[in-house]
């Protein structure tokens, strides 16, 4: 595995992902308009305004006798796309987990995603504090827009620290387990994991398709479909999860025991920049801050 991480297309397409997949989400009810047409003519109705209110390119005619026109269907067509070259052009990075099956590549190009939603929501927040405070002219969409993309960093973040085995853990009894009995632990732990994810998705399925089917929103001025989109990307996101855990279970049944100590915190890379620093007879004339340190010997008068 190439450990390299960090190349131009390695970042391009995540953000071309987020856009096709943002625009979907935005036009979404033109694809239920057009796909799942509601039978309520009140559904109907909201479904209608809320995308003649929403839809970006209005001149545009819909295709196969709907609403979601041929741009729509683009950016549909564009989102798995985008994944499967995301996961063939998503490179390792030095510090991340040693781990390269095909569910592995979706969960490091997900974090990707992930990475450049938070750089996104980091320039929203930028935007509105310049607008608010230097040019006193706030925007009515910022704050929830933050809210948004917040929820689906904090989601998907999820994924990606379970294929990073980067979620807590408490390895205090486990590191003192047999190997048989740590695989015992594995399995319990992975199994109520799936356990979990199982009543919640069976719980919560119907208020999400509920939520999704009705386009919920926000109810500001901006309107963002919060409700409506987090509510099942929860259960996907969790799902997902569940399914990684069983994916790590596999990945590391066969591996050597790992012991836990405080140095698993330690970044090698910064270890051997500290060592640089100090050299290898003491602080020699620099300390571990970069800076002189002071000299002993005497000063002349």
């Amino acid at each position: 595995m190439q450990e390299k991480s960090g190349s131009l297309v390695e970042w391009l397409v995540p953000l071309a992902f987020i856009f096709c997949a943002g625009w979907v989400t935005w036009h979404m009810p033109a694809f239920t308009l057009t796909l799942a047409k509601p039978v309520d003519p009140s559904q109907y109705d909201k479904l209608s305004a809320l995308f003649a209110r929403a839809d970006v390119a209005p001149g545009l005619a819909g295709l196969f006798g709907g609403y979601a026109d041929i741009l729509d269907w683009a950016a549909l067509i564009l989102i798995p796309v985008f994944a499967y070259i995301g996961m063939r052009t998503v490179r390792r990075a030095p510090m991340e987990f040693e781990s390269w099956r095909a569910i592995d590549r979706l969960a490091v190009f997900i974090g990707r995603v992930t990475m450049m939603l938070v750089v996104l929501l980091c320039s929203v927040m930028i935007y509105e504090v310049i607008l608010r405070y230097i040019f006193e002219a706030p925007t009515l969409w910022a704050n929830e827009l933050s809210l948004w993309l917040a929820g689906f960093v904090f989601l998907c973040a999820g994924l990606y620290a379970m294929q990073q085995r980067s979620h807590i853990r408490i390895f205090l009894l486990y590191d003192m387990l047999p190997r048989s009995l740590q695989h015992t632990c594995d399995v319990i732990s992975t199994a109520l994991i799936v356990i979990f994810t199982f009543f919640l998705i069976y719980g919560g399925y119907g208020e999400a398709f509920d939520k999704f089917y009705r386009w919920e929103t926000f109810g500001t001025v901006f309107d963002p479909p919060i409700p409506a989109t987090l509510k099942p990307m929860v259960l996907i996101v969790v799902g997902l999860v569940a399914f990684q855990a069983v994916i790590n279970l596999i990945s590391d049944w066969n591996e050597e025991p790992v012991i836990h100590t405080a140095a698993d915190d330690i970044d090698e890379d910064e270890l051997a920049k500290l060592r640089a620093a100090v050299g290898a007879d003491g602080t020699d004339t620099l300390d571990v801050t970069r800076g002189a340190t002071q000299s002993n010997t005497p000063r002349k008068s």
